[in-house]
């Protein structure tokens, strides 16, 4: 990770952390680097960069900075409006985009931001290209075998231009249509659309698909992304879908990278039960290649028991979806994700999609014309306790021997019942505790015993 830029872009408080000055300088960089990457190839067009953005009040003054950064390189910026991050890397590969941009802090509160970038193929961009935008921010930039303070403006008919082009959006909707094999009529669905990006796409899918849709968090007003719905309030869902005896319910974060779902009786179904249900429907098939499914250290200890029982083999990488992509796309696989929702399916996305992930439940569910409780059957996952510690200095705690010790003592503890992890933040100056057994009150004695010898030995901050 880098100064600005973590795992999942650069993200902050509006004009605090992340300010406009700051995105009017990813634009300039971006609008001249890919400028000057064509001309080097020969090419006298303008770098293409097309920008999506979510429903938060800030994401306009986003949108003209780097617009205005843009064009002032002489890019031409093509405007997807509200949409989803998704659709934003769908766009970007298939239209032949020099890279993308898409304005959003996810499952934030509105009052925070973020700028998501995306390179030609519709992946994460590579930390390379990040690294010349951080230090271009800094002030001065290395590339190209020289170093500069300042970029060059584009003049006269070289300035670039700003192309509505909401007819993208419109083309990632069709895509998504086309990918549901199964009529939906009869069902009946509940959608959650966190009041972000999906409020204006989800429904005309399943309504396409003939659905018969219920909708909450569909009522934007720049304020109210993630408050209160969306997949990090889960709640207003299961209580919609017990309510109005709905067949299954799926909530979006805010800008509709991941999914979660509710079961026909108002139980959450998180990205490890999405793993196993699709995991198994696809070895069923044969469409497993290498019968491995990609997950993170997060994963539900329960997940891997149930994987062995059926006999799918899994991977564990770093927690974020850049990772699990990343080694997907080096060992061939075609499932992999997050328990927090983040799904991909690299046969038909490059990024996690939530609503491509629940219309593979969709399709699951009615191929083998079972409800998503019984789909959800020979999966027991396990209690989990997650605490966080405030430290000063994340690398001394967790190379501290004494913390060490614990974490052994307490692995040895659980056996092969249960599992341990400890793991610094990305983002906070945090140390991550998390316990998973039989019982809550196991992981919680481990987890507090872990905790205590951290604050024992002077780690924990003030």
């Amino acid at each position: 990770m880098g100064k600005y830029f973590g795992t999942d872009g650069f993200r902050g408080e509006a004009n605090v952390g992340l300010t406009a000055d700051h995105a009017h300088k990813v634009g300039r960089f971006l609008g001249w680097y890919f400028g000057e990457l064509k001309r080097r190839a020969g090419s006298d067009e303008p770098a293409r960069i097309v920008i999506g953005k979510d429903t938060r009040r800030s994401s306009y003054m986003f949108e003209y900075a780097l617009v205005g950064g843009l064009t002032a390189s002489g890019a031409d910026a093509y405007l997807l409006h509200v949409t989803t991050t998704p659709s934003v890397a769908y766009i970007t590969k298939i239209d032949d985009f020099d890279c993308g941009i898409m304005i959003s802090a996810s499952h934030n509160p509105y009052y925070d931001n973020g700028i998501k970038l995306i390179n030609g193929s519709g992946e994460k961009m590579d930390e390379q290209t990040i690294s010349l935008i951080e230090n271009y921010i800094d002030g001065s930039v290395t590339v190209f075998g020289e170093t500069l303070s300042e970029l060059p403006y584009a003049k006269r008919e070289a300035i670039g231009r700003t192309v509505d082009y909401v007819s993208g959006r419109n083309r990632y909707i069709g895509y998504l249509i086309s990918l549901g094999i199964y009529s939906f009529r009869g069902v009946k669905v509940g959608l959650d659309c966190a009041n972000g990006s999906s409020w204006n796409i989800a429904k005309s899918v399943f309504d396409a698909l003939g659905a018969k849709t219920y909708l909450i968090g569909a009522e934007p007003d720049g304020l109210n992304i993630n408050n209160g719905v969306g997949s990090t309030h889960i709640e207003n869902l299961q209580k919609l879908v017990v309510e109005k005896e709905l067949d299954v319910g799926f909530a979006y974060d805010g800008d509709a990278d991941r999914c979660l779902c509710v079961d026909e009786k108002g139980n959450v179904i998180t990205g490890d039960h999405i793993l196993y249900i699709y995991g198994k429907y696809m070895r069923e098939r044969g469409k497993l290649l290498n019968n491995t499914v990609v997950t993170t250290v997060m994963s539900n200890f329960g997940l891997y028991k149930a994987f062995d029982e059926e006999g799918i083999g899994y991977v564990k990488t770093a927690v974020g979806d850049k990772y699990v992509y990343e080694y997907m796309q080096k060992n061939g696989c075609r499932l992999g994700g997050e328990q927090s929702g983040h799904i991909i399916f690299t046969k038909y996305a490059s990024t996690g999609d939530g609503i491509l992930t629940s219309l593979k439940m969709m399709e699951v569910m009615l191929a083998k014309k079972k409800k998503m409780s019984e789909l959800c059957e020979g999966l027991v996952i396990y209690p989990q306790i997650l605490k966080n510690v405030r430290v000063k200095d994340k690398a001394a705690a967790q190379a501290d021997p004494d913390v060490a010790a614990a974490v052994k003592a307490e692995t040895d503890r659980l056996g092969s019942q249960g599992r341990i992890l400890v793991r610094e933040s990305g983002t906070e100056p945090l140390i991550r505790v998390m316990a998973e057994a039989e019982t809550e009150t196991l992981c919680r004695e481990c987890v507090d015993r872990i905790v205590d010898v951290i604050v024992k030995k002077g780690h924990a901050a003030e």
